[in-house]
C-alpha cells in the first residue's frame, strides 16, 4: 500500500486525519482515542506497526494547545513507517502508551523532562536527563537560553555546587546579514572605506 492508501485506509475505521508528507503518512489523532489508534497500527493485518521507534515532542507558543506529541513506527512487515501527532496543552494530559509500546517509557519520561508534557497512567514519570532540582523545560521555547542556575564543582568543597547564573558578557543579539549583501550599519574596520 502506498502511504495514502494507507491513510485512507486507517481513517476509514478510525476517527484520525491523514496527511502525506515527504513520502511519509502521517496520522493526526486526539490525545483521548491515542490508545485505540496505536493498537489498531501494530494489531491490524494490513498495518502491522509493531517497532516503536520513538516519541518525540514540538513547542509551538503560539496555538492554544502548544504541544505536538509525535509517535514513530515502523512496520517491518510492509516496510513502512508512520507518525502519529496529538496535540497537548500545558495542563492536561495524553494518556501513557505503555499499555501498547512497553517501550514508550523511557522515551515518555524524556518528552516530560524537556516539554512537561504530562502522560497519565506512567508507572514512573520523573525527570531522566536533567537533574531532580532542575527548574523548568528546556526544550519549551520560552525557556531562558542561559538557563536558571549553572552547576560546577568546587574543588575547594570537594563537592557539586549551584549557582544562579552569571553572565560576564551581555547577551548579544546577532543579526546574520551577509556583508555581500549589503548591512544597513558600518561593519568594524569599514568606517576608513570610502562611503
Amino acid at each position: 500500500m502506498t502511504p495514502t492508501e494507507l491513510g485512507a485506509y486507517v481513517s476509514g475505521k478510525l476517527n484520525v486525519t491523514p496527511e502525506v508528507t515527504f513520502g511519509e503518512l502521517c496520522l493526526h489523532a486526539d490525545a483521548a482515542n491515542i490508545l485505540d489508534v496505536l493498537t489498531f497500527l501494530r494489531d491490524d493485518a494490513e498495518c502491522r506497526f509493531v517497532c516503536f521507534i520513538d516519541i518525540c515532542g514540538a513547542d509551538y507558543p503560539e496555538r492554544e494547545k502548544r504541544f505536538d506529541v509525535v509517535y514513530h513506527l515502523l512496520s517491518p512487515y510492509k516496510n513502512s513507517r508512520v507518525r502519529v501527532k496529538v496535540q497537548a496543552d500545558e495542563e492536561g494530559t495524553v494518556p501513557s502508551a505503555i499499555p501498547v509500546f512497553p517501550a514508550a517509557n523511557w522515551y515518555e519520561r524524556e518528552t516530560f523532562d524537556l516539554y512537561g508534557i504530562l502522560f497519565s497512567g506512567h508507572p514512573d514519570l520523573r525527570r531522566i536527563l536533567t537533574d531532580y532540582g532542575f527548574a523548568g523545560h528546556p526544550l519549551r521555547k520560552d525557556f531562558p537560553v542561559t538557563g536558571h542556575v549553572e552547576v560546577r564543582y568546587d574543588d575547594e568543597a570537594k563537592r557539586v555546587v549551584y549557582e544562579p547564573v552569571k553572565l560576564i558578557q551581555e547577551m548579544r543579539q546577532f543579526d546574520y546579514l551577509s556583508p555581500w549583501e549589503g548591512t544597513e550599519y558600518v561593519l568594524p574596520g569599514d568606517e576608513k572605506a570610502k562611503q
